[in-house]
């Protein structure tokens, strides 16, 4: 065989894994799908090529003036995207439970309480946390009861707020999505909540999960202090925290926080580049960030929620079906309020006998759709469809196909005509869009046709 030959059969031929290179055991550990895995889980989501390509730039000098220019451009398309028009925008090389802690260490106070109200798995987490953080601060940390399938309680909030007469409690902690459960909770309710209780504290609100999938504006809900992360409805990597403070919050940490350096918020609220970032910026993340803004901006906001909204339904479609004839009782969405539905992501309960995480290994290996499974009290309860970040249309039908698919090796019975629903769903909610796109599509067509 002519050695050109022998060397292309050789690379048709996948290498065994064992001791014969990197490239061996990487092939092993991530072998090359055709195509592409449909990713599904509600974060880390899909990071879209521009991002990737902007993350890929090199490497800057700390003075170079575009450093700067990067940064700002970071802040100031973040305060839009939150809807804030003073309130600082904050930066950490952290993740969303680092982003708590920044929390936590800015306004935790002796003899101070904070007030985390319950809505799942992780307004739960976020209350360990803090509860663990607090001792060393004579914090104390109260939470309000949670009925699970079902959002934050409001009511709740306001008869902890008006049972404390002495204003001890600095601020109400909020998660808006639940991506534990797919339940979102209505920050506006919350607002009145605090309002109608006439207690003057802070409110202060989880966007980890919904951020640029659902609406949120800061300052027309009155809230104090936005926080998240990249990984999720930003399109980015896991790894650049943010969080927003506005000038009540950013008193409140100034005259009562206790010792904290690192996730320091006034230390961060400067105009010095070292001090924003305590010490060397996360270039390639800002870099990403900047991009993925960038692609929200061009798609325009009511644009992106409009479309999570959709996607999220075409998932419900779906899962209406699966629940009907031979799937009645064996799947059903977890959350029990149609309205707290996320458009972020959806979870499945599904009927004991039935392994949740073998169906997610079956539709993962043999299907190429990632989809994530329970956590915390949800484990081995239910599998989660992410509809968040870069998707579209005919993302979200290929998932719901592959999810058929591994429920049909599986065993588990369902109602058929889940993907049909969800195209028929599909094809309703994109009508409106239908012309104006056609026109769009025609001017472009001409355009290049004349050179234009």
């Amino acid at each position: 065989m002519p050695l050109m030959h022998q060397d292309l059969a050789s690379r048709l031929v996948p290498p065994a894994p064992g001791p014969a290179g990197a490239a061996s055991a990487a092939h092993a550990i991530n072998p090359r799908v055709p195509g592409i895995r449909s990713l599904h889980s509600p974060g880390p989501t899909r990071v879209p090529e521009a991002v990737m390509h902007a993350m890929q730039r090199p490497m800057m000098d700390l003075m170079d003036p575009r450093v700067g220019a990067l940064i700002r451009a970071c802040e100031d398309g973040m305060r839009a995207l939150l809807g804030t028009r003073d309130a600082p925008v904050l930066f950490y090389a952290a993740n969303g439970h680092g982003m708590w802690e920044a929390v936590t260490a800015n306004l935790s106070a002796r003899g101070r309480a904070l007030l985390i109200a319950g809505g799942g798995h992780f307004s739960d987490s976020w209350a360990m946390q803090t509860e663990i953080l607090g001792q060393a601060t004579g914090t104390t940390v109260l939470r309000t009861p949670h009925a699970e399938g079902h959002p934050t309680d409001p009511a709740a909030i306001e008869q902890a707020l008006r049972e404390d007469k002495a204003h001890r409690i600095a601020a109400v902690l909020v998660v808006h999505t639940d991506t534990s459960s797919g339940i979102t909770s209505d920050l506006a309710a919350v607002r009145r909540a605090i309002d109608a209780a006439a207690h003057p504290a802070l409110y202060v609100v989880d966007l980890v999960a919904s951020l640029a999938a659902a609406p949120f504006d800061m300052d027309a809900l009155g809230v104090d202090v936005a926080m998240g992360a990249s990984q999720k409805g930003l399109m980015c990597p896991p790894g650049l925290g943010y969080v927003a403070v506005n000038a009540r919050a950013m008193a409140f940490a100034e005259a009562h926080a206790g010792p904290r350096f690192y996730w320091d918020w006034v230390r961060r609220a400067s105009d010095l580049q070292y001090k924003k970032f305590c010490g060397t910026p996360p270039l390639a993340h800002l870099a990403g960030l900047e991009a993925a803004l960038q692609l929200i901006a061009e798609e325009g906001l009511a644009n992106v929620h409009a479309r999570h909204a959709r996607l999220g339904g075409a998932v419900h479609a779906a899962l209406a079906r699966w629940g009907m004839g031979e799937g009645a009782g064996a799947l059903k969405a977890f959350c029990k309020v149609a309205s707290a539905r996320s458009a972020s992501v959806t979870a499945i309960e599904i009927t004991s006998g039935h392994d949740p995480e073998a169906l997610r290994t079956v539709a993962r290996e043999r299907f190429q759709v990632a989809m994530a499974g329970g956590l915390g009290p949800l484990a081995g309860r239910v599998f989660r469809i992410g509809h968040l970040g870069d998707m579209n249309e005919a993302t979200i039908l290929g998932a719901l196909a592959g999810v058929e698919a591994a429920m049909v090796v599986q065993g588990i019975p369902f109602g058929e005509g889940g993907v049909a629903a969800a195209a028929r769903f599909l094809v309703d909610a994109t009508a409106a869009r239908a012309p104006a796109a056609a026109a769009a599509a025609a001017t472009a067509g001409d355009a290049a046709g004349t050179g234009a």
